[in-house]
């Protein structure tokens, strides 16, 4: 038989498991949530109690997120909701990225010589795109939810108003990004004290933000993109040199996009589509895996082969991925097992594959996106991803509105091969463009086998994919949700040519046998991600849950 009817044959066969499967389902016994903050989590399951469901729960944690983790998400930016609805196996993702706005132009971070204008897409107005999770939020709660919007959005209104006592994570990042908060007034005023981090036990209050979200559970879209706030996000943004029209909040939309799906090793990997780079890589990165079962390998030549598969996705990402309502992307082809093999064909265990050319390394700072996973006893699930992009995103509130907005324009491709913040470099398939969506790593994941699901995901900036890979790696080899959350981790890019690797993930022989296939190493001095999983055990119907101990986050059942 040829191999492509071989794969057919297989495909097909695995989907007939899936249907047996899903039929036999027992449900699940409890609510879960794990998200990156403790009152976040305490949101959702304020929720669930409450009657609501998963989805309900979801907008309930998204905006107490949008309270507690100002450096991390919020109403000014966006993100993927990645949905399954268990009465009739509905799986979507809820697209609510940024866009750019309409007088974006592509050459707008050039100066006239077409160079990169220093930190012009990072820092001010001019930086952030139109954003999303307003409508986002709206959407899924009218559509999948059961509880009105506003029951959902009182936990965060609670919190805004009232306050909570921020912690050394948030006097951590605030510091980091004290100069770009101090540059404007609102900003500064809301989340620094004397035009310092404050000092953990601060209760910050939003007031400001409170009545934004009042009038968003009051009015839904409307809420948001027209009226009083939308108004006032405009003038705040013109008068500070930044170009969002009134028409580009109004004409915003959400989009509903079928995920990717994937398989490895008996599981059915379904993750988040473009936009997002995330899914792609991923299910790219497990067909290249397929052929040559890492678990097989000694330890150094395991490590080595995972970052060779790394660079090779890395590489795809930054040549052909971007906003699918612009540009023609290649999922299919991408995605396809076959290809996945022919890109794995040439890795040598014995050699690195050098990646040229070569550019500058990244940041340290990877906490400025955030995850959650939930699950409901009816067996609705949700993996959202959400972010600003860099901590704080923009650093500008407009004035009247406590909404700090992103500066997610830095993830389009300023200049082609010129890269962004986080050292990551793009293509023509990403160069800005009026209304368009910028390209993401976010990579919310369901990973379901026949006898269990999980649900997990992480912020990371761009070692986002290769942290949920590592994670579906360790789900397939029987991890707990514990063991997803602190596996050790590596990660390569394609550019810069390095292998970063937390602090203890590589013994000392392991390291050296990588620099002598020639590997560069460049460890990290912080741990980096913070995984949020759940586990649904689909014979028996028990749930676990658990978030990651490099974060602040919880995990809680009900």
């Amino acid at each position: 038989m040829p191999r492509r009817a071989r794969l057919a044959r297989r495909a097909a066969l695995l989907l007939c498991g899936w249907v047996a499967a899903v039929a036999a389902d027992v449900l699940p016994r409890q609510d879960a949530v794990a998200s990156a903050h403790p009152l976040a989590t305490a949101a959702g399951l304020e929720i669930l109690a409450a009657g609501g469901n998963a989805f309900d729960a979801a907008v309930a944690v998204s905006a107490a997120l949008a309270v507690v983790e100002p450096y991390s998400s919020g109403l000014g930016g966006g993100g993927f909701w990645l949905l399954h609805r268990q009465s009739d196996g509905r799986q979507v993702m809820v697209d609510g990225r940024e866009r750019a706005p309409l007088e974006a132009r592509r050459d707008m971070y050039l100066d006239p010589q077409g160079a990169v204008l220093p930190r012009a897409s990072i820092d001010g107005p001019l930086a952030a795109a139109i954003p999303g999770e307003p409508a986002a939020l709206v959407h899924i709660a009218e559509k999948y939810g059961r509880l009105p919007l506003a029951r959902s959005l009182a936990p965060a209104i609670r919190l805004a108003r009232e306050g909570f006592a921020v912690d050394a994570t948030y006097q951590r990042l605030a510091g980091f990004r004290a100069d770009a908060l101090r540059a404007f007034p609102d900003a500064a005023d809301t989340f620094l004290t004397e035009g310092a981090a404050p000092p953990p036990g601060f209760v910050l209050k939003q007031p400001e933000l409170a009545a934004t979200l009042e009038r968003l559970a009051e009015h839904g879209f409307d809420g948001f993109y027209r009226g009083e706030v939308a108004e006032a996000l405009v003038r705040g943004v013109q008068r500070d040199g930044g170009i969002w029209r009134l028409e580009d909040l109004a004409g915003y939309r959400v989009v509903e996009r079928a995920p990717v799906y994937g398989h490895f090793r008996g599981l059915r990997i379904v993750s988040a589509a473009p936009p997002s780079s995330g899914g792609v890589a991923l299910v790219e990165m497990l067909n290249m895996l397929s052929g040559y079962p890492p678990e097989q390998l000694p330890p150094a030549e395991r490590v080595h082969y995972l970052v060779e598969v790394m660079r090779r996705a890395y590489r795809d990402r930054a040549r052909y991925l971007g906003d699918p309502d612009f540009v023609a992307v290649p999922v299919r082809r991408l995605t396809n097992p076959e290809y996945g093999l022919s890109r794995a064909a040439d890795i040598r265990l014995d050699r690195a594959t050098p990646s040229v050319p070569a550019t500058p390394g990244r940041p340290a700072e990877g906490q400025d996106t955030t995850h959650f996973s939930i699950i409901d006893r009816a067996g609705n699930r949700v993996a959202a991803t959400l972010s600003i992009n860099y901590p704080f995103g923009s650093g500008f509130m407009p004035e009247g509105t406590g909404v700090l907005l992103n500066d997610e324009m830095d993830d389009f491709s300023a200049k082609p091969g010129v890269p962004n913040v986080y050292g990551l470099v793009g293509g023509e398939a990403n160069a800005i463009a009026p209304g368009k969506r910028m390209l993401s790593s976010m990579t919310p994941t369901f990973v379901e086998a026949p006898d269990r699901v999980a649900i997990l995901g992480t912020p990371g900036g761009s070692r986002i994919i290769s942290m949920v890979l590592l994670g579906v790696l360790e789900f397939a080899d029987g991890a707990d949700a514990e063991q997803l959350v602190t596996l050790p981790r590596i990660h390569h890019q394609y550019l810069p040519d390095v292998v970063e690797f937390e602090p203890d993930a590589l013994d000392a022989a392991t390291r050296q046998a990588l620099i002598d296939k020639g590997q560069t190493l460049a460890p990290q001095d912080r741990p980096w991600g913070n995984m949020q999983a759940v586990i649904w055990q689909r014979t028996d119907g028990a749930v676990s849950a658990a978030s990651d101990p490099r974060g602040i986050g919880s995990a809680g059942l009900r």
